[in-house]
């Protein structure tokens, strides 16, 4: 699965962000699923370990998403989305 963080949301008293808004991909080779959604958190600035916003990589706030979501639930959905498109088991037209 390949993440990527398309924007980040952030409190401009700390520069804690509070708002990750994600992007996860998969492929089988031929075709191509995806899934979007955000992520919420509460920044301490007094907190150990707190990185402040222009201090942050992609791959930072990837960890954190990834920690806080069900990632084998949406590799899941994402792969039964595949088979889908693989071995399609409904189809659209008209007879005529």
């Amino acid at each position: 699965m390949n993440w990527t963080i398309a924007q980040l949301e952030r409190n401009t008293s700390d520069d804690g962000v509070v708002i990750a808004h994600w992007r996860v991909s998969k492929t089988d080779g031929t075709n191509t699923v995806s899934a979007y959604g955000t992520e919420s958190f509460t920044p301490d600035a007094s907190a150990a370990g707190f990185v402040p916003f222009a201090d942050l990589t992609e791959a930072d706030v990837i960890s954190w998403v990834t920690t806080a979501l069900d990632t084998a639930a949406i590799e899941t959905s994402l792969n039964a989305q595949l088979a889908e498109l693989a071995t399609p088991t409904t189809a659209a037209g008209l007879p005529w």
